[in-house]
């Protein structure tokens, strides 16, 4: 098994709890709790070492989680989670678990992802107006990544799974070149 199918099968398994219909925690709360760990744990060299260690005992490791899980304030579902990555050894792979939890739980309310690129850095009203229009053209409420490539010249290219809808200057120069270079 690869270790995204391993990611994919632990998020699959909280996304399940929290997105049933009895779940004390809402999805989006859970994705921020997990975030907020992550962040936590990623500042301090220590602690990584510290919970991937096959040398530190698994009740160690559940009693420092437990008390970052205190100071951030982490409810009781994803503290559990947690737990259970410590026991299976999978706190190294937190980041690709957490990144596979949030595509599971907006697939499961209805969002896509979106990564737009743009010549320049969009203001709010260009980004809110973007997104209307992708989410007018895709049927779909989208989740917006945002990115800046000069070479593009000017406009934007926005990729929304495997579709691509390229509005920029250099897409737009360089199908203007295919054509010609056909006729």
């Amino acid at each position: 098994m690869t270790l995204s199918a391993v990611a994919t099968r632990y998020a699959n398994a909280l996304a399940d709890v929290v997105t049933a219909g009895d779940s004390p925690l809402r999805p989006e709360a859970a994705v921020a709790e997990l975030r907020a760990f992550e962040a936590a744990f990623q500042s301090s060299a220590e602690l990584q070492n510290a919970l991937i260690s096959p040398a530190v005992p698994g009740n160690r490791k559940r009693t420092v989680v437990g008390r970052i899980a205190d100071a951030l304030e982490i409810s009781r579902v994803s503290r559990n989670f947690l737990y259970v990555l410590i026991d299976h050894r999978r706190t190294g792979s937190l980041a690709e678990i957490i990144r596979s939890f949030e595509l599971i739980v907006d697939a499961r309310l209805g969002f896509a992802h979106a990564d737009v690129t743009s010549a320049s850095e969009l203001g709010q009203p260009q980004r809110a107006a973007l997104n209307q229009e992708l989410e007018r053209l895709t049927g779909k409420r989208l989740r917006m990544n945002y990115a800046v490539d000069q070479s593009l010249i000017g406009g934007a290219i926005a990729r929304i799974g495997s579709t691509v809808y390229d509005g920029s200057v250099r897409g737009q120069l360089s199908s203007m070149g295919r054509r010609l270079a056909e006729s």
